[in-house]
């Protein structure tokens, strides 16, 4: 009897022990007491979101973050900030996942697949990922090696099959059956993800994510981009920074063509101080940036005042430097700075042919003043009372030569002969410095 009562209550105490363990665990799997960070990736990859996420995942480590969760919704963008973000995703030890709401193209597709899990929605897409340059043209043998390569680096970092990675960025790998044959590139739905292990599952919504990742129950914080960090993403777009370099080089030409200060010039000054704000928000320039194009504008102000170039020039080149220690990329500013100078000649030459340059600014710099003869200014004496006198050839006359003129010597030019030398000739035209003779051919002329 005692030891069927010892026996009962050792099943009773196995069973209490298993129910506690099943609860805690339930509560573990439930993620109660984890915290985590749901970062947005949306838009185009550039170097603004790359400034966001630097930002936001150094946060989360501070905060000890236990998972965050990138919800990712874009068509792509920049290579070389994707390669950036990927470092940055890649230097973070805490565990991350990628929630494909709708898109994850190109860059985005690259950025995805440093994530530690994947889940896609059911109208989600990732991959399309093959390089094209600004004029719609596909990249260059060289870059899309490069790029292959990166992609299916990335990939195999995380476990995943290296191939389909390579065929989103490589359109002549052969994958028929999933709907990429040679010459088109590569693009993943749930489905086809699901299947080769570029997706772990697909949800609904992110509420749906959490339970399977068994974090329905973890704190959630939302990481927003602020509105400085919005405003920054697109000033530093790469068409926005040409945009804003060109309505400086416009604003500056047609104020020299404006009497006083007035909107070019402020639209000129305004564009080039949201260049360096939104690089300064970005993370990308620093202050001494700023001190460089205050001195550049200063001293093209002084310019004004101490004429002679040199100044002027110092400030054209301080704004210059400035420009360049502000963004991550000098190609794409130099393409931009490019585009402005074509455009801003361009506008200069024609204000130049329909107004001259004695309008505007140009009329304090440009010396208008004239001296002329009726106002009593003479470059040389005109002998004008030499006309009609007579004198006689020292030298040859072929047609310039000297003639002597009561007892003065006085260089002359003839009408187009010749004349010998010890010739009579008599002065018919004094223009300037210039006093033309004729020769006389008998004495009775005089």
């Amino acid at each position: 009897m005692m030891r069927r009562s010892i026996t009962q209550l050792f099943l009773i105490f196995v069973l209490f022990l298993s129910f506690i363990n099943i609860n805690y665990s339930t509560v573990q799997a439930d993620g109660a007491g984890k915290l985590v960070h749901v970062i947005p990736i949306e838009k185009e990859v550039e170097r603004g979101l790359e400034a966001f996420l630097k930002r936001t995942l150094h946060e989360a480590e501070e905060a000890n973050v236990d998972h965050i969760i990138f919800e990712i919704n874009t068509p792509g963008g920049r290579v070389d900030a994707a390669n950036n973000i990927g470092e940055i995703i890649q230097s973070v030890s805490i565990p991350k996942t990628a929630y494909i709401r709708s898109q994850a193209l190109s860059a985005g597709s690259y950025i995805a697949l440093f994530a530690d899990h994947i889940y896609m929605n059911p109208q989600a897409t990732l991959g399309a990922s093959g390089i094209i340059t600004s004029d719609g043209n596909e990249a260059d043998e060289k870059a899309q090696s490069y790029w292959r390569e990166a992609m299916g680096s990335a990939a195999e970092a995380k476990g995943r099959d290296r191939l389909f990675a390579e065929a989103m960025a490589d359109k002549d790998i052969d994958l028929p059956e999933y709907n990429a044959p040679a010459g088109k590139y590569l693009t993943l739905g749930p489905t086809a993800a699901l299947e080769v292990g570029y997706s772990e599952g697909t949800v609904n919504h992110r509420t749906e994510l959490l339970e399977e990742l068994g974090l329905s129950d973890a704190e959630i914080v939302e990481v927003k981009i602020t509105p400085a960090e919005e405003f920054a993403r697109f000033l530093t777009n790469s068409v926005v920074v040409s945009i804003l370099l060109t309505l400086a080089g416009l604003g500056l030409i047609v104020e020299l063509y404006t009497p006083g200060f007035g909107v070019a010039g402020s639209v000129g000054i305004v564009s080039l101080i949201l260049f360096f704000y939104g690089h300064l928000v970005a993370g990308f320039a620093g202050y001494e940036v700023l001190v460089l194009f205050a001195l550049g504008i200063g001293l093209i102000i002084l310019e004004f005042f101490v004429p002679g170039g040199i100044i002027g020039g110092l400030g054209a080149l301080s704004i210059l430097v400035a420009l360049y220690l502000s963004v991550p990329n000098i190609v794409h500013l130099s393409y931009s700075i490019l585009i402005a100078l074509l455009i801003t000649i361009g506008v200069a030459v024609l204000l130049y042919r329909r107004i001259g340059l004695e309008k505007g600014l140009f009329r304090h710099i440009i010396l208008s003043d004239k001296a002329t003869a009726e106002q009593g200014y003479t470059a040389v004496e005109e002998r004008t009372d030499l006309i009609g006198k007579i004198g006689t050839a020292i030298t040859p006359l072929r047609p310039s030569g000297t003639v002597v003129v009561d007892d003065e010597r006085i260089d002359v030019v003839t009408e187009g002969g010749f004349i010998h030398q010890q010739s009579l000739v008599k002065i018919i035209s004094v223009t300037g410095a210039r006093v033309v003779v004729s020769e006389m051919k008998n004495k009775e002329e005089s």
